[in-house]
């Protein structure tokens, strides 16, 4: 047996691709209406050497994440083979890449809502292509126009970033598909862009990056008279006392968007630094550590062998110090005396050769109560940080930490989802004598258990059985419901039970107090149990089959439980229902429920799909309308178990113009 791929969303690396024709990523003219040069930039041509990876995400909240995770795999890849043009590749320039990578997926992802192909190529000179296209080319990309004064922008801070980081971007609109790319420059930064230095106490740095973009402008532009410039002359300090909530409730937005902790520590410095300080690092600590405390003041100190704070991030206003100070900081750690006071704490300035010496200020990261870090700002040539950008800083940074926090919950969640997914799946499918099968899995939401399942496994004494089920909801709810009808199948076949045997025993179970009892355990996993909210049965439509080979065939006995029925094909092309309609497990108690017996002779293929394949939608139409599920079946006449799999699983795929938005599972077994 072969099994197809199922992971959809994993990030695959390409092989290295040949160089693209002259213009291949030059923008398509200005669609009508367009801002004249909002989507378009000047034609960029590969240069030869140039490599790229590729891979196809599905439209849905995970993109972005593993969009980045093919960043950082692509960059640590051609780092590692030392590639023309990885030399200039930087940690700056890496931290760039993948926040206009994130930006942009995410925009086609919400924009588009199609699969997303992400392209990411490294020029011979160092800079970097990324390229997101999607499949719904008439919808541009929403940002670039100016926003109205005083309104509060609902969209367009993405690519308002990437136009940012990028010293070119544009819209590329093919047959079918629309491509958003971006180059970034090996410096990370557009030419002629540099960072000034501060001149003071009363003078914060002029050099816009994207703490700069996302604060609003502190006064408008000098008219006739100059009174704009005049204005101007007050500078820095009044931006903050204008400025400072908007730029708060803009980097709060964008911070909390995302769900990778190193990620917002990029971001953190790309905030301060150097609107409101020259440099800066972000040590984080697990929260075991975190809450042992690691000064003299809480009485206690971390645990014997405790692994000690990472310093995530480290950003300077000039490039070339970033790792002279990363090695200074790394010497000499925080040590917070109270770990839970989020106010400024002094700290000592790192010596950095031919560097002024100035303040540095130490802030705790903290969530819910709970140590996640510290953030440590500097400035060079002062003896002293002004009131106005502690205190901003101090507001930052809780947001900073509530953002932290809210991704490893999520790593967590995530982590607990996955491993629970693997439990509730088989590890193998077993192979039958005289027959050949292909199973295609695809969960919709790879964020927690799905409510499809398979299993496919012995059952002693020259048995074999077979189940596709799927629970009514999803989340720990359903992953109760199916943790405790795969063990249960399994146990009743190897007991020697017959198919419907199995089905009544299984519908009991699902009725019995002690499920209602685990399923309100799962659900106050979610959220706590509110004023009348007791325990619901669980709704299970189940497929389960025996199958038995003998010379010249398998005979096959089965049972349908409120789930679509299974389609037997026969080599001639002729298709019909193996199965009768039944009512779903966990509805009706003491309900009877029978089985059919029939043959598979060599060149049978038997079809076993959840209802993410029969109630695929497009538009009004589903893709079972008018026997659509029989006829596509009818077209696999001839081919192999896994021929009839990856073509129904196409189809599908093909039949609306968004991804699925259910779970799909597919089966087939074929007589040899």
């Amino acid at each position: 047996m072969r099994a197809i791929p199922t992971q959809r969303e994993t990030p695959s690396r390409a092989a290295e691709v040949p160089e693209p024709a002259p213009g291949a990523f030059a923008p398509a003219p200005e669609p009508e209406g367009a801002a004249p040069g909002a989507l378009t930039a000047p034609a960029l041509t590969a240069p030869a050497h140039a490599c790229a990876h590729t891979t196809i995400l599905t439209g849905g909240p995970h993109a972005p994440g593993a969009a980045r995770a093919l960043v950082r795999d692509s960059l640590a890849d051609w780092t590692g083979r030392g590639l023309p043009g990885a030399e200039h590749l930087t940690e700056r320039l890496a931290d760039d890449a993948l926040l206009v990578v994130s930006e942009l997926v995410t925009n086609a992802v919400v924009h588009a809502g199609t699969d997303v192909e992400l392209t990411c190529r490294l020029e011979a000179t160092g800079a970097l292509l990324v390229e997101v296209a999607d499949h719904h080319p008439s919808r541009a990309p929403r940002g670039g126009d100016p926003e109205p004064p005083h309104d509060t922008p609902e969209y367009g801070r993405g690519l308002r970033l990437v136009a940012a980081l990028s010293d070119a971007w544009g819209i590329t609109y093919r047959t079918g598909t629309k491509t958003v790319w971006a180059r970034l420059p090996v410096v990370g930064r557009p030419p002629g862009e540099e960072t000034a230095a501060y001149a003071g106490e009363g003078t914060l740095g002029r050099g816009l990056r994207l703490a700069g973009m996302l604060a609003p402008e502190p006064f408008p532009p000098s008219d006739a008279l100059g009174r704009g410039e005049a204005r101007r002359a007050g500078g820095d300090r009044d931006w903050l006392g204008r400025g400072a909530l908007s730029f708060l409730a803009e980097a709060s937005d964008l911070l909390a968007g995302q769900l990778d902790e190193d990620l917002v520590a990029a971001l953190t410095g790309q905030l301060i630094v150097p609107r409101l300080a020259d440099w800066c690092g972000v040590w984080l600590e697990d929260e075991a550590m975190g809450r042992w405390g690691a000064g003299s003041g809480g009485g206690r100190s971390a645990p014997a062998g405790a692994p000690g704070p990472r310093l995530a991030r480290v950003w300077h206003g000039s490039e070339s110090r970033i790792e002279d100070l990363r090695r200074a900081l790394e010497k000499d750690p925080p040590h917070p005396a109270d770990p839970l006071d989020t106010g400024p704490v002094a700290h000592p300035y790192p010596g950095l050769p031919d560097e002024e010496p100035g303040a540095a200020l130490a802030y705790r990261l903290v969530a819910g109560g709970r140590p996640l870090g510290t953030l440590v700002i500097g400035r060079a040539g002062t003896p002293r940080f002004p009131d106005e950008v502690t205190g901003l800083v101090e507001d930052l940074g809780r947001r900073v930490a509530l953002a932290i926090g809210a991704a490893r919950q999520y790593a967590r969640q995530a982590t607990i989802s996955e491993i629970l997914q693997r439990g509730l799946l088989p590890g193998a499918v077993a192979e039958i004598p005289g027959m050949r099968s292909a199973l295609v899995y695809e969960p919709c939401d790879q964020g927690g258990p799905s409510g499809d399942f398979y299993d496919l496994f012995p059952a002693g004494a020259g048995r074999w059985c077979f189940a596709v089920g799927d629970v009514q909801g999803k989340g720990p709810e359903a992953a109760v419901v199916i943790g405790l009808a795969r063990p249960w199948l399994r146990l009743l076949a190897r007991e020697g039970y017959g198919v419907a045997d199995v089905l009544d025993r299984l519908n009991q179970l699902l009725l019995d107090d002690a499920t209602e009892a685990a399923d309100a355990a799962a659900r106050a996993l979610v959220a706590p149990l509110g004023p009348g909210d007791g325990p619901q049965t669980r709704f299970l439509s189940l497929l389960y089959g025996e199958l038995v080979p003998f010379d010249g065939g398998v005979r096959c006995t089965l049972a349908c439980a409120g789930h679509p029925l299974p389609l037997l094909l026969g080599p001639g092309g002729d298709v019909r229902a193996a199965a009768r309609p039944q009512t779903l497990l966990g509805v009706v108690e003491d309900e009877t429920y029978a089985s059919e017996t029939f043959e598979l002779r060599p060149g049978d293929t038997l079809l076993c799909v959840t209802d993410g394949v029969t109630e695929r939608r497009s538009g009004s139409r589903q893709f079972d309308d008018g026997d659509g599920l029989a006829t596509a079946l009818a077209g696999c006449a001839g081919l192999a178990a896994d021929g009839v799999a990856e073509r129904i699983t196409r189809l599908v795929h093909e039949f609306g113009e968004r991804p699925p938005e259910d779970d799909l599972a597919l089966l087939v077994l074929q007589a040899e």
